[in-house]
């Protein structure tokens, strides 16, 4: 089969080889058990791609290894008892072994893709809105009604965020650096969008109760000044590649909170909530709430282009790799 690997960490213009390899079993799956066997028709491209092209992520298989996390495509092999069978359309998460013609993933990451979606949006619709939803509602406390305020709101993640959270009936403000992001968060739904380069912290101050923020950087001390009291900052990522810092007294002042939401680590040890939130996003795709964005779409062989587009930051919605074209 086709497949990309990470052959070296020399980042990714000169890391990633197209390569030929031996088709995955099911027992190849990285959690125990036997895994479902996944002919990939997209496969999607993440910031983790991007970090382990250089040894940065804290996930680190030997050389060479084969990357991507989340794929969409076609059940090959199901386990016994699973409620997926040969030929079923998914998306799945498969920790590693996304860039090829076919992957293995955990059954209990692996879900149904519906009918509404194409192939290219299922790539998307795993990592990105799992972590929104948990981000949101199972670290944030979100109540109905709350204001909502999303950092990196055109990206992968942060249009997922905006759809969750307008599905989920919150007011929903954008915070975006142009205006072809403005235009893709208006599209994700956002109620209320603000421009980062525009003193964006004066026109929400006080007004936020929960901050989703997969960026980092220096706007976690602004982001903090954005909360009413009682309001919470959920820590998703740090795609500005800064790590930022806070001093707490803050958080004591103003009664406000810093929450991490780290997705994998938490449902990979716990089935039954990846499964539930697998069902509440599975609900918000039926009434129209979740469409995942498609932006960059690339051949497998062109995955530093991919790569070099997220390190940009110019990268919008949901980049893929299609290894098949849909029929």
């Amino acid at each position: 089969m086709r497949a990309i690997q990470i052959t070296d960490l020399s980042g990714p213009d000169t890391a990633l080889r197209p390569v030929h390899l031996p088709e995955p079993e099911p027992s190849h799956a990285l959690t125990p058990g036997q895994g479902v066997v996944v002919e990939v028709y997209a496969a999607g491209v993440s910031f983790p791609e991007l970090l382990q092209t250089r040894g940065q992520y804290q996930l680190k298989p030997a050389l060479p290894f084969v990357p991507g996390s989340e794929v969409s495509g076609v059940v090959r092999h199901a386990p016994v008892g699973s409620k997926l069978h040969a030929g079923d359309r998914v998306a799945a998460f498969c920790v590693l072994g996304g860039w090829a013609e076919v992957a293995v993933a955990p059954e209990f990451l692996t879900f149904p893709l519906p009918p509404q979606l194409e192939f290219a949006q299922g790539a998307g619709l795993i990592l990105n809105y799992h972590t929104a939803y948990f981000a949101l509602q199972v670290r944030g406390r979100y109540q109905t009604g709350e204001t909502v305020l999303v950092h990196g709101a055109a990206g992968g993640v942060g249009t997922a965020a905006v759809q969750i959270a307008h599905g989920l009936g919150a007011h929903t403000i954008a915070v975006v650096s142009s205006e072809a992001k403005e235009a893709v968060a208006r599209h994700a739904g956002a109620d209320e969008i603000v421009r980062s380069d525009r003193a964006w912290l004066d026109q929400v101050k006080g007004r936020v109760d929960v901050v989703i923020d997969p960026v980092g950087g220096d706007r976690m001390l602004d982001s903090l000044r954005s909360l009413r009291a009682g309001g919470r900052l959920v820590v998703v990522g740090f795609t500005s590649g800064t790590i930022p810092e806070v001093k707490v007294n803050r958080l004591l002042l103003n009664n406000i909170e810093v929450v991490g939401a780290g997705w994998g680590g938490y449902v990979i040890g716990q089935p039954g909530i990846a499964r539930e939130i697998g069902a509440a996003i599975a609900n918000l795709v039926d009434e129209g709430s979740v469409h995942p964005i498609v932006g960059a779409r690339f051949p497998p062989e062109e995955a530093p282009a991919a790569l070099r587009l997220l390190e940009r930051r110019e990268a919008t919605g949901k980049v893929v790799l299609e290894f098949r074209a849909s029929t």
